[in-house]
Order: C-alpha cells, then sequence, then structure tokens
C-alpha cells in the first residue's frame, strides 16, 4: 500500500509530529516484541480526536486496526496495512461514582483494578494480574480465576466508522467466552464504565496480592509474550494437553512453549511471527493427534504474513 501524503498532513496537523508514526515497527508496541511495520500508526488523545481521526480514515478510504496495550496480539511479519490506532495515557483517565468506576480504553487493567480497591470495591480482583488494556479487555471479554469482564461492565462508549459516539449497554455488548460485539463492527472502544460492589478494602487487597503471587508463580512474565496462547477447550486446559503431550520447551526459532507454564507461547529471542505461527500448528496437530482434541488460538492474529 503506498503512503498517502495527502492523509499524513492531516493527521500530522490533528495529532502533532509525536502521536504519530509512518512505517513503524509494531514490534516496539507489542508485548510478543514481534511484528512487521505498520503504515501509520497513531495515538489520540481523546475522544474527540479520536472521532476526527475516523472520518479521515473513511475520507481517504484506509483501513484501521484497533490495539490496546499490545497484549494478545500477534502481528505477522509484513506489518498491518493502513492505519494502526493505539490508545495510551491520555485516554487512561479512571474517577469514581458510587459503585461505579468510569475509566478511558487505555487504561491499564491492572492499574484500574487496584484503583477499585483504594475505593473499596470490589469484583474486578479477578483482573488484577491480566496483562493489557481496559479496552482490550472489553474487546476480549478477557477473564481469570472465575471472572470476566461481562461480570462487571455496565457501559462502553465506542466511536464508529462515521465519527459518531455510541454508548452501549450491557446488553448491547453480545459478551461470550472470549468474545464481544466490538470483534464483528470495527469500532473503537474509548470509555468503560465498571459496576462494582462495596466492600473490605483490606480484603480485596488481600485478594490481589493472591492472584497476584499466584500468577507470578505459574507465569513465564520474564519473557516476552502475549498473554496465554489458547482458548480453553470445553472440559479440559490447554496447558495441561500441551505438558501431557509433553511438548513444554519445544521451540521453532525463536518461539518456544513455555518451559514454566506450557499454554505461553514466549519470544526468547528475535522470534518472528512465522515462528509462533509454526510453533501453534505444531502444538495443535500433536494435542490433536493424543487426545482428540483442537486448540485454537486466543491470541488475536493480526496483519500480512
Amino acid at each position: 500500500m503506498s503512503l498517502n501524503q495527502e492523509f499524513i498532513a492531516e493527521v500530522r496537523a490533528l495529532l502533532g509530529e509525536d502521536q504519530f508514526f509512518v512505517n513503524e515497527p509494531m514490534s516496539r508496541h507489542t508485548t510478543f516484541n514481534i511484528g512487521g511495520p505498520a503504515d501509520y500508526l497513531l495515538f489520540p488523545s481523546n475522544m474527540e480526536q479520536l472521532s476526527r481521526i475516523f472520518v479521515l480514515l473513511r475520507d481517504f478510504d484506509i483501513p484501521h486496526t484497533i490495539l490496546g496495550n499490545g497484549s494478545n496480539v500477534l502481528v505477522l511479519d509484513k506489518g498491518i496495512r493502513g492505519a494502526v490506532i493505539k490508545l495510551h495515557s491520555p485516554m487512561s483517565y479512571k474517577y469514581c461514582e458510587g459503585n461505579r468506576i468510569i475509566a478511558g480504553a487505555g487504561a491499564y487493567l491492572k492499574h484500574v483494578t487496584q484503583f477499585a480497591a483504594e475505593n473499596g470495591l470490589k469484583g474486578l480482583e479477578f483482573a488484577c494480574g491480566i496483562p493489557g488494556s481496559l479496552g482490550g479487555a472489553v474487546f476480549m471479554n478477557a477473564g481469570a480465576y472465575d471472572g470476566d469482564m461481562q461480570s462487571v461492565v455496565a457501559q462502553v462508549k465506542a466511536v464508529a466508522h462515521n465519527g459518531k459516539i455510541i454508548t452501549y449497554e450491557k446488553d448491547e455488548l453480545d459478551f461470550g467466552y472470549r468474545h464481544s460485539v466490538f470483534q464483528h463492527n470495527g469500532q473503537a472502544i474509548c470509555e468503560i464504565t465498571l459496576e462494582l460492589e462495596p466492600g473490605d478494602q483490606a480484603e480485596i487487597q488481600a485478594k490481589i496480592a493472591d492472584f497476584t503471587s499466584r500468577r507470578e508463580s505459574k507465569q513465564p512474565l520474564e519473557l516476552p509474550s502475549a498473554g496465554s496462547t489458547f482458548k480453553r477447550p470445553q472440559g479440559y486446559f490447554a496447558g495441561t494437553l500441551i505438558d501431557e503431550t509433553g511438548l513444554k520447551g519445544l521451540q521453532v526459532g525463536g518461539a518456544q512453549i513455555s518451559t514454566k507454564h506450557a499454554g505461553f507461547v514466549v519470544n526468547s529471542g528475535h522470534a518472528t511471527a512465522a515462528d509462533v505461527l509454526n510453533l501453534i500448528k505444531e502444538v495443535q496437530d500433536r494435542v490433536y493427534a493424543k487426545n482428540g482434541v483442537r486448540l485454537f488460538p486466543e491470541v488475536r492474529i493480526i496483519g500480512e504474513q
């Protein structure tokens, strides 16, 4: 895709030099440290900027990809055509209204969880160790320790293709296992309202500490990854199946099944997206051959191979 100089000039005028990049390697913006260049990488500071960006994208007929913290994604080696919109610190605000927390989609999930605890609100503790943004967590209906976003999200504001800001109530979000309506409509999640319950601050903090300790002892946090690689197959745990198939430590290029937790593919050094895809396929084939269970990636695979 050839770069559109008129679009570049318009976006630079809107965002400024430090919020807009051309041919930017996505390996710098994903937790996997993998990924080829995006044609355009944009960092809007608020909903109004994002709305104007969507109008420009429509006017110049440029495709777009929305990215949160860059966790739970594998960007392919040839990168992403069109614009990548990444929400960051200016869209990380959070404030409390009674039992509700209103927060920007760019806020880190662990920071929102801690903010809830500091305000004596319970129900979000499960999310303390999920490595991503609040918007990304809503997009994927992220979950852990028998909790998920579906149980706490009351409302979402998003920007549509025409630049209009749309408000979704809980029953309009089409939540399911690792699923939400935003996986199909291409809209950008901007602001989330969480409905929580009053709780004892010490008990909430203790629960967060317990979940954090469990996560740190079991998960390979010392190496780059996209988080848990596979969806949980019904009646099984992906990591257990992979471990029982004898695949812990299996390596293709720089991609490796973690020796600490078999449910994670890690970047052991200079892994390419092709390495990760080949390793995923090898795991899928071997697990199916041994157990008759098909594994499917939980990680979003985006871009060009």
